[in-house]
C-alpha cells in the first residue's frame, strides 16, 4: 500500500475535488479525510459550559481517590455480569 498526500476540497454538493492529477493504477482506493480542528480561540462555547459537573466518587482506599474522579461514567444500561462474561470469553477464546 502506498500513501499520497494531496490537496483537495469538498464542494457544496458534497463531491470530493482533487486539485492535482494522480498517477496511479486504476482500481479501488481507500480515502482518509482529515479536517482541521477548530482551536479554542475560534470555539463559541467556553470550557466551563462543555464540562458538566461530575459527582465525586469516594473511596476508602487512599490510592484510589484520584482514579475514580477521572473515570468515565457508566452507561445506564450497563450489565456487570454480561461484561464479566464477555471478558472471560475473550480471555479464554470461547
Amino acid at each position: 500500500m502506498q500513501a499520497y498526500k494531496l490537496n483537495a476540497t469538498i464542494d457544496e454538493s458534497g463531491h470530493l475535488i482533487i486539485d492535482e492529477p494522480l498517477n496511479i493504477a486504476p482500481g479501488k482506493v481507500e480515502v482518509i479525510i482529515l479536517q482541521p480542528v477548530l482551536s479554542l480561540e475560534n470555539s463559541t462555547e467556553t470550557p466551563t459550559e462543555s464540562q458538566p459537573e461530575k459527582p465525586r466518587r469516594k473511596s476508602k482506599v487512599k490510592a484510589f481517590e484520584g482514579l475514580f474522579e477521572n473515570a468515565p461514567p457508566t452507561p445506564p444500561d450497563f450489565d456487570p455480569d454480561q461484561a464479566r462474561w464477555e471478558a472471560l470469553k475473550e480471555k479464554h477464546n470461547l
